[in-house]
């Protein structure tokens, strides 16, 4: 959407417009009525002019990641002074304060913030117009994944190894963590997409069934049924976790009342205390049969209505999707056909 208005505006021309309502009129005719007029007037009412300059934004933004000058300075690798100076012309040209500048850093205020948001999405639009104009037929250019653990080291593998020998030319990465990390990261543009657990309900988002896993409860070997369990504590990962949800719904189903819960911030932990019997987990049986642990626990079957948890593929609506982005979901989608 930005780089559309950014691209009507320079079709529009600001010599041949004599008034704010002449640029919007003109915009809403360009655009075809695609573009709200809140949009158009929030840029109107900021004149799109210096601050507008893609430097200008890396600047902001970078600030307002590193919550520092001097640390944003490091990573623009230029002077601090130049940090300084194009964030007041900013604040100048906008007629508003960005940034509290305190002891120990910078914060945002209710306008940097704002701002910040648009930047975002400026800056990730001009790196994908720019890939898309240079990309032509090629399938190149960068790609950032995220994935939870367990898909990546069960789901992912083959097919990551594919697509990296079909496309070299692709910059490609993968980045691993818990849900609620990831769906930030993906919101935020900092990565193409995720594999999350789904289903997951976002307005700004939009997903695709990749995989489907089977959970089981896992026990120690000498725990044949979850009868023989008293109090047990339940070995999981930190609280938002959809394997912690599930496993402790699954307890409640069974009247096991567990009077401890220990995290971990592994699977190999978590399993490797279930074996040595101080506990009871809840993982994909994919995974169970990957880490070779099939033989080391007792597995236990869920409810058909309980059994199954979909991976989705997570992606922002308003993102462009690449060339090397669809090169990547067909492999994944020919792989699961294949292992189907």
């Amino acid at each position: 959407m930005i780089i559309k208005v950014l691209l009507i505006l320079k079709t529009v021309g600001s010599k041949n417009l004599h008034s704010g309502r002449d640029c919007r009129n003109k915009m809403r005719t360009i655009g075809n009525g695609n573009i709200s007029l809140s949009f158009i007037d929030h840029f109107l009412s900021i004149r799109l002019r210096s601050y507008m300059d893609t430097s200008a934004l890396k600047i902001f933004y970078a600030v307002a990641e590193e919550g520092s000058v001097s640390k944003a300075a490091g990573r623009l690798n230029c002077v601090q002074s130049n940090v300084t100076t194009r964030i007041r012309q900013l604040e100048d040209e906008l007629g508003v304060k960005l940034l509290y500048r305190k002891k120990r850093g910078m914060e945002l205020t209710p306008d940097g913030l704002t701002l910040l948001d648009y930047t975002r999405r400026v800056l990730k639009l001009m790196q994908e117009a720019e890939q898309a104009v240079r990309e032509s037929d090629q399938v190149k250019g960068p790609l950032s994944i995220g994935s939870l653990d367990s898909t990546a080291a069960v789901r992912l593998p083959k097919a990551v190894s594919r697509f990296v020998l079909e496309y070299p030319e692709v910059d490609f990465s993968v980045k691993t963590g818990s849900t609620d990390t990831l769906l930030q990261m993906v919101l935020d543009y900092k990565l193409d997409g995720a594999f999350l657990l789904g289903p997951v309900e976002h307005a700004e988002l939009t997903q695709e069934t990749m995989f489907i896993e089977e959970l089981v409860a896992l026990t120690a070997p000498h725990i044949k049924t979850p009868s023989q369990l008293k109090n047990p504590t339940l070995m999981v990962f930190s609280k938002g976790c959809k394997y912690r949800s599930a496993l402790e719904a699954w307890s409640h189903r069974q009247g096991l009342a567990p009077l401890k819960i220990m995290e971990f911030g592994t699977h190999e932990g978590i399993l490797g205390c279930v074996e040595g019997g101080l506990g009871i987990t809840l993982f994909p049986l994919s995974l169970i049969k990957r880490l070779n642990y099939l033989d080391k626990l007792t597995i236990h079957r869920l409810p058909e209505e309980h059994r199954h948890m979909s991976i989705v593929f997570m992606r922002r609506k308003d993102a462009v999707a690449t060339k090397a982005l669809e090169a990547f979901l067909n492999i994944i989608r020919e792989e699961n056909k294949t292992s189907a």
